[in-house]
């Protein structure tokens, strides 16, 4: 798996990848990326914690472990990956890194930041049926972990680790069965690499017009 971004996103899914047993390989930063082709732990995510809590750059990973190198002024997108994690910023896919991330043999993109791929970006992925897991959904995590850590705090209840990632994985298989219902409803075939996106769209707008619906504003 390839990750872009350095930040409280991208370090979160390095450990989610690696708790489900996947190998991430990189992340990134303004000025470059950074490449472990053995991949990364828990051990080395510390290490680029420390990194980014001292402001220093990605570049100073590379002189602990001699199997990682960092490229200036790049993208992650030429790796080779099964799954992308675009954890960075707004539209920092473009055409070419579309391109690059197809004939990289990615079969997933999961948008962990907010509208990651340009339109075009989108058109190249979705001719070359690469399943986009889109941000309006995928990104819903830390809006539903912030209202159990609400509802944990007004009920006063205790909450093992266990117990939140059970809710917190509820609350997101719901949001996929929703996004996938909803694609399906008007009119997308659930196997189709678009029904996530559409699916969620949709699913949004609906969630929308029934509280509007609640509320007398309709």
């Amino acid at each position: 798996c390839v990750v872009s971004g350095s930040g409280k996103i991208a370090m979160h899914v390095l450990e989610k990848l690696i708790a489900y047993g996947a190998l991430p390989i990189s992340v990134s930063d303004s000025r470059g990326y950074l490449v472990d082709e053995d991949g990364f732990d828990y051990i080395k995510i510390s290490f680029l914690r420390d990194i980014k809590a001292q402001q220093r750059s990605l570049r100073d990973y590379s002189k602990t472990y001699a199997r990682s190198k960092y490229y200036d002024e790049a993208k992650p997108w030429n790796e080779r990956c099964d799954v992308a994690f675009a954890c960075a910023s707004h539209n920092e896919i473009d055409q070419s890194d579309a391109i690059n991330l197809v004939n990289s043999g990615c079969r997933i993109l999961v948008e962990g930041s907010n509208m990651p791929c340009t339109p075009e970006a989108v058109q190249i992925f979705r001719k070359a049926s690469v399943l986009i897991a889109p941000a309006m959904a995928a990104g819903a995590g830390g809006v539903v972990a912030g209202e159990l850590e609400l509802n944990h705090e007004c009920s006063l209840m205790h909450w093992s680790p266990e117990d939140f990632e059970s809710k917190l994985q509820e609350a997101m298989k719901q949001t996929y069965q929703r996004a996938i219902k909803a694609a399906t409803d008007f009119g997308y075939q659930k196997e189709s690499p678009e029904a996530l996106v559409h699916g969620a769209v949709i699913s949004a707008f609906l969630t929308i017009a029934q509280a509007m619906t609640d509320q007398g504003s309709i």
